[in-house]
C-alpha cells in the first residue's frame, strides 16, 4: 500500500484548516494592493528665514553734497547754517545746491548771548556787507544782533532802551546793525575755516568755499542759523 502524503503547514494536517488559515494571510495583501490612500510626502524641514543685513546708517539729504554748479545770480538765495552739524547750506529758490563744512567760536555750542562769550548767534539775520579785503581772505557780515536778540537784551537788562532802539532802526532799513553794544556784533562768514573751532563767533569756512560763496550771495540774502 502506498501512503499519500498530506500537504501541512507548521503541522497542520487537514485541508479545511489549511484553506482557511491561506485565505487569512492573503486577505490582508489584497486589501493594500486596492487602497487608494496615498502616503503622506516625507516632511522637509524648513529653516529659519536668513537675517537680512543691517541697513544702512540714515543718511538724510543734507549728509550729501549735491554739488550742482553755484552761478549767480542766484534765484531766491538763502543760507541755512546749522551749528550741530557744522554745515552750511546753500540753496536757491529752496533747492539745495552746495554743503560746505564750516568751524566756529570757541564755544560752540548755545547762543550768542553778550561781547566776548564767543559764541556763534542763532537766529534769522541778513547779509549787511560784504568785504573782499577781509583778515579772513573774504568776509560776509552777519545783522547780528537782530530786533529778536535786542528785544531779549533789554529784557535781560544788558542793553538800554536806547540800545534796542537803533538796533531796532538799523534793521527794519536791512543796514548794519550797531555793533558796539554789549550784545557784540561784527559776526561774520568768513574764510581760514581749514582747522577746527577757532573764531569768536563767526563761522568760518575754506577759502575756495567762501570765493565761491562770496561771488553769487547778495547784500540782504537771509542767512537762518540753527543749533
Amino acid at each position: 500500500m502506498i501512503w499519500k502524503s498530506r500537504p501541512t503547514v507548521k503541522g497542520i494536517s487537514h485541508p479545511k484548516t489549511f484553506l482557511f488559515l491561506l485565505l487569512t494571510l492573503s486577505f490582508p495583501l489584497l486589501h493594500s494592493g486596492c487602497s487608494t490612500t496615498t502616503q503622506a510626502p516625507p516632511q522637509i524641514a524648513q529653516l529659519p528665514p536668513a537675517e537680512s543685513p543691517c541697513p544702512p546708517p540714515f543718511l538724510d539729504n543734507e549728509d550729501i553734497d549735491p554739488g550742482l554748479p553755484v552761478t549767480a545770480p542766484l534765484k531766491a538765495p538763502k543760507i541755512v547754517i546749522k551749528k550741530a552739524k557744522k554745515k552750511l547750506f546753500l540753496y536757491s529758490e529752496e533747492k539745495l545746491l552746495r554743503t560746505y563744512p564750516v568751524k566756529l567760536g570757541f564755544n560752540p555750542v548755545g547762543d550768542k548771548v553778550r561781547q566776548g562769550d564767543k559764541r556763534t548767534p542763532e537766529g534769522s539775520y541778513y547779509i549787511c556787507m560784504k568785504n573782499p579785503r577781509s583778515k579772513y581772505y573774504l568776509s560776509l557780515g552777519l545783522s547780528y544782533p537782530s530786533i529778536e536778540d535786542a528785544e531779549r537784551g533789554l529784557e535781560q537788562k544788558l542793553i538800554t532802551k536806547s540800545d534796542r532802539d537803533r538796533i531796532i532802526e538799523r534793521i527794519s532799513k536791512k543796514s548794519i546793525p550797531p555793533w558796539n553794544t554789549p550784545l557784540g556784533g561784527e559776526i561774520f562768514i568768513h574764510g581760514g575755516g581749514e582747522t577746527w573751532d577757532w573764531t569768536y563767533g563767526c563761522v568760518a569756512l575754506r577759502n575756495k568755499d567762501i570765493e565761491e560763496l562770496f561771488k553769487v550771495v547778495a547784500l540782504g540774502t537771509e542767512v537762518v542759523i540753527q543749533q
